[in-house]
């Protein structure tokens, strides 16, 4: 092959990575849409989310980049958490392990967004962050499954609300009823005997308004 047609090829390739990056990032999925909904397809059923990019851009990107790589596809809910002592549900998170509890990629972490306004209430969904750092949030999210005002910010950050359920909530009770064990490898309580699995989240047709 002609050198010059080679080295054109190569320079076109290079020329396309970045535009072929771009395509998966969230900020480039409905970019006009600022309230993108997507469906989370269950091992217990479904549930969709409306997503809220006027409050909390970079959240929603961040989670839609994630959604886009497919990487979210056979991750777990490893957390089902139920305050027993005061009688009431709390939390159930996901989106950080395979259903062999080995931890996912992560991208870097995001700016935290919990004074948007937003508030940690029943059905919203929320990202988790690590080891009592505000801004270390990736790719973990979790939804919260009482009005859990103590994760809304105060004299401290608070937990980044980014959208909230608007179908499946029979879905969500129903995984907060499941039975929960210590999980000898991650070393976390509260995760369930069977797991949950996220077979796929997926960006849904913008709505007409």
């Amino acid at each position: 092959m002609n050198t010059r047609l080679i080295s054109a090829f190569f320079t076109l390739c290079l020329l396309l990575t970045p535009l072929a990056h771009a395509a998966v990032q969230g900020e480039f999925v409905q970019k006009s849409n600022l309230f993108p909904r997507v469906e989370f397809t269950t091992s217990l059923g479904k549930i969709v989310v409306e997503l809220d990019r006027s409050r909390a851009p970079l959240t929603v990107n961040n989670f839609l980049t994630y959604v886009q790589d497919g990487s979210y596809k056979g991750s777990v809910f490893h957390r089902v958490e139920r305050d027993e002592e005061n009688e009431r549900d709390f939390v159930i998170q996901g989106g950080g392990y395979d259903k062999d509890y080995d931890g996912l990629h992560e991208n870097d972490p995001i700016f935290n967004e919990s004074g948007s306004g937003l508030k940690n209430d029943m059905y919203t969904i929320a990202m988790a962050y690590q080891d009592r750092k505000p801004h270390s949030a990736t790719r973990q999210f979790f939804f919260n499954m009482d009005n859990n005002d103590h994760l809304n910010p105060g004299s401290d950050w608070g937990f980044s609300v980014f959208g909230s359920v608007v179908e499946g909530f029979e879905t969500l009770d129903k995984i907060m009823r499941v039975e929960t064990d210590y999980q000898e490898k991650i070393g976390y309580s509260y995760v369930p005997k069977q797991a949950v699995i996220i077979y796929d989240i997926k960006v849904l047709e913008a709505q007409p308004y």
